[in-house]
């Protein structure tokens, strides 16, 4: 049986031969290639995390700098002045003066989403955000977006004591967020209480990075939007319409008090002062008249005729002016009646 090859037959290639040449191309190539290897550049905005045989050695500043060749030592580029951010809960699609962002699912399909999720999913049978969606104190669900600006204050632990950095700030954040969400009533977290919140994360979660020796600064925890889930979304506003009108009749009421009540104060003090006034006019007078009256008596006693003439012609200076007609009589006058003019017509009532 005759066995045939596919190339048999074919005419076959020169050997290969190394000709006088190769030997200054091979040293070319290893020393352009070893050249490359020495040198490394370090941008403005970078640090250089230098390591020798995978063990850290220096770190370098911007510039170019040189290192040993063919893999002896390896260089890290970290950038130390960059901001970087995370996002929870949305994504920023396009940014710029009219930033568009896009919210999604992140999560796979078959990520356990636990009694919670799996209600919500059912009811809804929609997609949600799983890394936003949080309970509150008073047991509500809130979805909370949120914005983490960080930068990295230490290359060195940066580069070493964290294996994937990106991955481990954003569970950090999320558990932290989920934390101190779960220590605030839903109207806290919509309301007056996002200011104490995003302090309390900020400092929350740079205390465990901290702890972890991540070499990460925390510059900024902003909470982006926060709402109800979709299906509560109707009585939730209804809830907020009640508060609302709650609110309002309490501010009325105290509207309508701040007027009354004053007022009514201001007249009671007022009345109580006059009273006041009227019993300390009462008082001095009576202890006026007390201590005149003991003068008085202390007169008589010394010269009882010129103290009662006295009286006499006080009370007569004071009971004269009061009087329209006066009539001064003698006593020794005798038939004074004709001298008095009683007429009908100097009463009043003429005769018929």
């Amino acid at each position: 049986m005759d066995i045939r090859y596919p190339n048999e037959g074919m005419p076959k290639l020169p050997p290969f031969k190394l000709g006088p040449w190769f030997l200054p191309l091979l040293l070319t190539i290893f020393a352009f290639s070893a050249a490359g290897s020495f040198f490394y550049q370090i941008g403005p905005d970078e640090v250089g995390v230098v390591q020798r045989f995978g063990k850290y050695r220096s770190t370098t500043q911007p510039g170019l700098h040189m290192k040993l060749p063919f893999g002896v030592e390896t260089v890290k580029n970290i950038r130390v002045t960059h901001v970087f951010k995370e996002e929870f809960g949305f994504r920023t699609v396009s940014p710029g003066i009219r930033t568009i962002y896009e919210g999604r699912e992140y999560a796979e399909e078959n990520t356990p989403l636990g009694p919670l999720g799996r209600q919500i999913r059912s009811a809804t049978g929609d997609a949600f955000l799983e890394e936003s969606l949080m309970l509150t104190g008073d047991l509500n669900v809130a979805v909370v977006e949120w914005i983490v600006q960080y930068k990295i204050k230490d290359p060195v632990q940066f580069a070493f004591r964290i294996r994937d950095p990106r991955e481990t700030i954003r569970n950090m954040s999320e558990a932290v967020m989920r934390l101190i969400i779960g220590d605030h009533t839903i109207n806290q977290i919509l309301t007056a209480g996002r200011e104490e919140i995003q302090t309390e994360v900020e400092k929350k979660l740079q205390q465990v990075l901290d702890d972890y020796q991540a070499g990460i600064e925390i510059r900024n925890v902003i909470l982006q939007d926060v709402t109800p889930p979709d299906p509560v979304k109707p009585s939730f506003n209804e809830v907020n319409e009640a508060r609302q009108e709650k609110e309002k009749v309490i501010n009325q009421a105290w509207e309508e008090y701040n007027r009354i009540i004053p007022k009514a104060k201001g007249q009671a003090e007022q009345k109580i002062r006059e009273a006041e006034g009227y019993a300390l006019e009462r008082i001095n007078r009576a202890k006026g008249d007390a201590e005149r009256f003991e003068l008085t008596l202390a007169a008589y006693q010394k010269n009882p005729e010129v103290t009662r003439r006295r009286l006499y012609l006080e009370t007569a200076s004071e009971v004269m002016p009061l009087l329209k007609e006066k009539i001064i009589l003698d006593d020794a006058q005798k038939g004074i009646v004709p001298l008095l003019n009683l007429s009908a017509e100097k009463k009043g009532v003429r005769e018929p």
